[in-house]
């Protein structure tokens, strides 16, 4: 007896999940300048180190004893190497009932974390999710009340191995709270906004009628300290969390990777000389004296629009 039917039926609804939320769907997804969440892991991953888990958690459509269909969960998580080193992941489907964070979505990312834990590895979130859903709490019949215990791997995670969190669209409720749960995260500009609550909510809470950008788009939420980083793009923002993983180790456990520099480690930096003025009455910009300390290129500053005076 082979094995073999099985495994090619299990392809097969593989091949299904990797449709997302379909062709539509897809498309909206890139017409307002977004990546899908597997072409972002796709700009995430050393080419084809990739291994997902749970691809085909979702909800099927029987004909008889074979699935006809299967729609996937909007949460893809998984293992990639970055550099060389592996990574646990979890990312947001927008495709998907955009995103939304209800039912048993928040067992699988609570999954992603602590096997993050467990395997002392890094971890990283792909966030494009708004929340929770109105329509589930219809179909079920009732609501409950939001304890967020997954909350405490959250929290563990963050004191044994480095956490970053990028948020790549409008990010409400929980996904919102695991923007900030991390040692770094970035958003993107034009795409991606942050708020606890959409601007329906704040509308019928308040009265008031705001759009989502002015709730919570990068000109608030990098001045307030929200988010550290601004990303031009999607492929911006998987670059900085690349970037910054590579100055830290893989746990607490490890010590941070070591690479032979390509500065000359004897140059002599002539601008210090002159760079700070001797009136102490005169600024000066402190990030000319940072670059000629540093190896050259090797400044990945966090945080710039935070703390401003002006």
């Amino acid at each position: 007896m082979s094995w073999k039917d099985d495994v090619d039926e299990l392809k097969r609804q593989i091949e299904m999940a990797e449709q997302m939320g379909g062709g539509d769907s897809v498309a909206f997804q890139h017409n307002r300048g977004k990546l899908t969440v597997r072409e972002r892991i796709a700009s995430l991953e050393d080419p084809g180190t990739f291994q997902e888990i749970g691809a085909i958690t979702g909800t099927a459509t029987w004909d008889g004893h074979q699935v006809s269909s299967l729609k996937p969960s909007n949460t893809v998580i998984g293992t990639c190497l970055i550099d060389g080193r592996k990574v646990a992941f979890s990312g947001g489907d927008f495709t998907i009932r955009g995103g939304a964070s209800d039912a048993a979505i928040g067992n699988k990312n609570q999954f992603a974390e602590q096997y993050a834990l467990d395997t002392r590895i890094p971890y990283i979130r792909l966030l494009d999710a708004t929340g929770g859903s109105v329509k589930t709490f219809e179909k079920i019949g009732r609501t409950y009340l939001p304890g967020n215990s997954g909350t405490n791997i959250s929290a563990e995670l963050l004191q044994h191995v480095p956490v970053v969190s990028a948020v790549l669209g409008s990010v409400a409720g929980l996904p919102a709270v695991q923007a900030c749960l991390c040692h770094f995260n970035v958003m993107v500009k034009g795409t991606s906004q942050v708020f606890v609550a959409g601007p329906k909510v704040v509308e019928q809470a308040t009265g008031q009628t705001i759009t989502k950008e002015e709730l919570g788009d990068e000109r608030t939420q990098l001045k307030n300290g929200v988010i550290m980083n601004l990303a031009e793009t999607e492929t911006d923002a998987i670059s900085q969390i690349r970037r910054f993983l590579s100055y830290l180790p893989t746990s607490v456990w490890e010590m941070p990777p070591v690479t032979a520099p390509d500065d000359d480690p004897k140059r002599r930096e002539e601008s210090l000389l002159s760079v700070v003025p001797k009136d102490r009455r005169k600024i000066y910009e402190p990030r000319d004296v940072i670059h000629a300390v540093v190896d050259t290129e090797s400044f990945f500053e966090i945080a710039p629009f935070y703390g401003r005076a002006r």
